[in-house]
């Protein structure tokens, strides 16, 4: 089996690469080298992650001549390339469409053409906007966006139409989708082409909706770099880490190792799937924790700055966001591995070699 990672020089798709090497895997990259991502135009700095023998095309994945030629002998797909981030400025807006829907757009007509009917697609949890609440009853209940009333009055919890706040649960794969940001419509705009593509083509493909990925390689010092690479750069710096609202928001945080082993496992899987299937799976560590025991607990394994907690927000937050990843392991037979407090030992150590 060809596998070709889009995106294979980034802090997902390298690892992906990685680990198919180290099984045995005939691997292909495709990656455009984004310097806002990679902070460098040079193939063999941005690609450092890149083992001998990994056929690697820089290139555009809306380039379809490109795309044709990388194409060629390609058994399955991992699509891993995408702009992230929050999305929170509409000056981005425009980027984050060219760049995750087109792009998307591009990769399926190109796979289309190509005959290649196998693809695992990196999608993210914010396509589910808010996490699953409950209610007082055990209802379970999607709350509206939070205002910047309550924002502004420090009510940061979701309530409902009573004003009683409600409890957060785990969100499943079946719960509403209620994208609230721009990168999050994007997010979801791929899911729906992918969709389309299977049923078009007889082919199969698992949407992976990842949870919030952490690890060594982790863009740091970037607009798009995730919470936990922001905690940790702020910290090297002798910073206080700043936490928003007041450190509670419930996350799940899993492991790049973890995600590269679900993508993977995914693309085993997908022979077994029925033709025209486009299947959603959460991949989560399944353990909760809060933005701000993060923050703390790199703090004190970097030897650092204890956080502040600011009461800031973003509109585009959400409150609360946590995974069962019971469906992956059921159907994909994949479970999470890396303990939080293992992968944050690991993450600290290297922001601190990097400065």
């Amino acid at each position: 089996m060809t596998l070709l990672v889009t995106g294979g020089a980034g802090f997902i798709g390298s690892e992906i690469v990685a680990l198919a090497l180290a099984e045995g895997r005939d691997v292909r990259v495709l990656d455009s080298l984004r310097p806002d991502v990679h902070r460098t135009e040079h193939p063999a700095v941005a690609g450092e992650r890149l083992p001998d023998g990994v056929g690697f095309v820089r290139g555009d994945i809306r380039d379809p001549d490109v795309l044709d030629g990388v194409l060629e002998g390609v058994d399955t797909v991992l699509h891993q390339a995408a702009k992230v981030g929050l999305g929170v400025d509409l000056a981005d807006a425009p980027d984050y469409a060219a760049t995750n829907v087109l792009g998307t757009a591009e990769l399926i007509a190109a796979m289309a053409r190509a005959g290649v009917r196998r693809l695992v697609l990196a999608s993210s949890m914010v396509v589910y906007g808010e996490g699953a609440y409950v209610d007082d009853a055990g209802r379970r209940r999607r709350p509206a966006a939070r205002t910047v009333r309550d924002l502004e009055a420090g009510v940061f919890d979701p309530v409902d139409e009573t004003g009683q706040r409600l409890a957060p649960d785990l969100v499943t794969e079946e719960d509403a989708l209620d994208p609230r940001n721009a990168y999050a419509l994007t997010k979801l705009a791929q899911e729906h082409l992918v969709t389309t593509w299977a049923r078009s083509t007889g082919g199969t493909a698992a949407m992976l909706r990842y949870h919030n990925v952490y690890g060594s390689g982790m863009p740091r010092d970037t607009p798009y770099a995730g919470v936990a690479a922001l905690f940790r750069s702020m910290i090297a710096r002798g910073e206080a880490p700043r936490v928003f609202e007041d450190g509670a928001q419930r996350r799940d945080f899993v492991h790049v190792s973890d995600v590269a082993r679900a993508n993977l496992a995914a693309a085993d899987r997908l022979v077994h799937f029925p033709p025209s299937t486009a299947r959603a799976f959460n991949v989560g560590s399944g353990s909760v924790t809060s933005v701000g025991a993060v923050a703390a607990g790199l703090a004190r394994a970097m030897g650092g700055r204890e956080p502040i907690v600011t009461g800031e927000y973003r509109l585009g937050d959400v409150r609360h966001i946590t995974a069962s990843s019971s469906r992956a392991r059921e159907e994909l037979c994949w479970k999470a591995l890396v303990p939080l407090e293992t992968g944050l030992r690991e993450f600290a150590a290297d922001g601190a070699s990097a400065h």
